[in-house]
């Protein structure tokens, strides 16, 4: 896997501070924003670059996505 940049590094450890490793535990960019205390736009660009490296876990829903640790990372 690529290296994490850090603000990459920050969102997953937020997210795993937030307990959402599981799908049915996802959270929001807005919740792990608040955790990070950092701006969601930036959260959000680091949220897709962590999807694309297969690092989290994306799932749609009808108002907005969730995202989990995917346990390869995890």
């Amino acid at each position: 896997m690529d290296e994490l940049s850090p603000i990459e590094k920050l969102v997953v450890q937020a997210m795993e501070e937030l307990g959402a490793t599981k799908e049915e535990k996802k959270k929001t960019a807005d919740d792990i924003a608040k955790k990070c205390n950092r701006p969601k736009s930036m959260v959000t660009n680091a949220l897709v670059a962590l999807s694309n490296k297969g690092a989290v876990k994306r799932v749609v829903r009808e108002k907005a996505s969730g995202y989990y640790v995917s346990s390869a990372q995890a």
